[in-house]
């Protein structure tokens, strides 16, 4: 069972708690992570969704719900460790964009990290499938609907 912080809509803690799966009262909020990882060579990580998962077998960024107690810098190393099986380094990462979806605040982050893809270890259940891309490939692949849709933003950050 996850469990997580509620929030206002100005991101201040409310007390509450909140359990994964039941619908938040009207006016609740809750943190969720998306971490993009670049390397040396510009590419970017992504990470393909288990076919159970809503947006089945698309192309995403490593990411996921801040658990009670968690900020976002620490959710976002705990995400890439489960989902990837890889500790990347905390000086590494920048919060870069944040922004309101529904009842959601998401937290956008950049890492800039090279990983070994054969060292990475797949979440089973979430992950099937890792690769890195250029920022070329990238575009392609949204404008092919291979990739989350909602993630599309972060190709005006890789344009800047």
């Amino acid at each position: 069972m996850e469990i997580w912080d509620v929030y206002t809509k100005d991101r201040i803690k409310t007390g509450k708690i909140h359990i994964r799966g039941v619908p938040l009262s009207k006016g609740d909020y809750h943190l969720v992570v998306l971490v993009w990882i670049i390397n040396d060579q510009g590419k970017i990580l992504l990470t393909k969704r288990h076919p159970d998962k809503h947006w089945p077998n698309y192309w995403e960024c490593t990411g996921g719900s801040v658990i009670r107690g968690e900020d976002s810098l620490t959710a976002a190393l705990r995400e890439v460790n489960e989902e990837i099986g890889i500790k990347i380094n905390i000086k590494n990462g920048k919060c870069i964009h944040s922004y309101i979806s529904d009842d959601t605040i998401y937290d956008v982050w950049i890492f800039e990290e090279n990983i070994d893809l054969k060292s990475v270890k797949l979440q089973e259940n979430e992950v099937i499938d890792i690769k890195y891309v250029n920022q070329t490939e990238l575009i392609a692949m949204f404008a092919g609907n291979q990739i989350v849709p909602t993630l599309s933003f972060i190709c005006d950050y890789f344009e800047n």
